[in-house]
């Protein structure tokens, strides 16, 4: 599987008080010792780091992230996302820009969202965004915090 992780879930990952039984968690440490292919894009990376005021922890990060595949939004991602959120406001959810521009990338990169926050999940259910759940337990996970 092609996994976008959202900033929720590298949030969560990242805290070092998070339990590691949380199910997009497990998600993610599986993904990653799996060796599933897990993709980021510069938004993501950008609120994750705005999220850290320590530099040890934000340059961790970025070297974490170093490895990672980007997908780049172009032109044409801003025009479908802006499309994609008009339908979706339509239909009664409220969807923010950004969140429409993830939408968008996984759409056409067939990318699946693994993510904490619940408005995909509807999301999903009116467009063909695949959505991750939860995972198996990691190894890596039980010695105690998210040992990404």
């Amino acid at each position: 599987m092609r996994l976008l992780v959202d900033t929720s879930v590298w949030s969560l990952a990242f805290r070092k008080n998070a339990p590691s039984t949380l199910p997009k968690i497990r998600r993610l440490a599986q993904a990653l010792q799996d060796g599933e292919q897990v993709f980021t894009t510069g938004l993501i990376l950008q609120e994750l780091i705005q999220g850290f005021s320590d530099h040890e922890a934000r340059d961790a990060i970025l070297e974490r992230f170093a490895s990672l595949p980007h997908v780049v939004p172009d032109r044409r991602d801003h025009v479908a996302a802006a499309a994609l959120r008009a339908q979706l406001s339509a239909d009664g959810i409220r969807l923010g820009t950004i969140d429409a521009l993830l939408a968008q990338l996984c759409l056409r990169h067939q990318l699946t969202l693994l993510t904490t926050d619940l408005v995909f999940n509807r999301v999903a259910e009116l467009t063909p965004l695949s959505v991750a759940r939860g995972g198996q337990a990691s190894p890596m996970l039980q010695s105690g915090g998210a040992g990404l």
